[in-house]
């Protein structure tokens, strides 16, 4: 969150429009970011994912491959025209019956609570900062996970800064986050949780 510079309050960034979606799709960020080796590490076949903030489906490909036939990738995003990129895009790959999209609502995820306990991994890639509620948020991803499920948490540092980076990852832990590894995913912060 950055604060208001009159009040002093702080406020969420804001949402990373639809309209600059061909920006998270790019050949030289599939090069540096390697969605396959992210999935390759976090991704089992068979597994059911939660990728929150999926924006055009640069990550979601990836874990819907890893996952395979069995498995389901749920591609949750604010922007119904993100989700509409991301089907575009992936129907004419054959992804698209491992994956299920979801529109948020501006403060919840608002999954069905049927799917409680459910989840194997859920990805929170470059949007904690988006969140009105992070709190809220990662109490709902808590939710979502089976016990021991794993969160994968990144911001990039030139936007989140490590004070706030660090206070969210307090908040995750208040949710029911075990901290198994911090480090960097390329230049941004990053840090992979268990459900406890």
């Amino acid at each position: 969150m950055t604060p208001d510079k009159k009040t002093g309050e702080r406020h969420p960034h804001e949402v990373f429009s639809s309209t600059c979606a061909g920006h998270l799709d790019s050949r030289l960020r599939r090069f540096i970011y390697r969605p396959d080796r992210l999935a390759e590490r976090y991704v089992k076949h068979g597994d059911r994912v939660l990728d929150f903030g999926c924006g055009p489906g640069f990550f979601t490909r990836e874990f819907a491959k890893r996952a395979g036939e069995n498995g389901q990738v749920v591609a949750a995003d604010l922007q119904e025209e993100m989700l509409q990129i991301l089907r575009e895009k992936l129907e004419p790959e054959g992804l698209m019956p491992q994956i299920r999209t979801h529109k948020c609502m501006p403060d919840s995820i608002n999954l069905p609570p049927d799917l409680n306990g459910t989840f194997d991994a859920a990805f929170t890639i470059f949007v904690v900062h988006e969140v009105p509620d992070p709190a809220k948020l990662f109490r709902e991803i808590a939710a979502l996970l089976k016990p021991g499920g794993t969160l994968f948490y990144t911001e990039p540092p030139f936007i989140v800064s490590g004070r706030e980076f660090r206070d969210n990852l307090a908040q995750a832990e208040e949710a029911g986050f075990l901290q198994v590894n911090r480090s960097f995913f390329f230049v941004n912060r990053a840090a992979v949780l268990r459900k406890g």
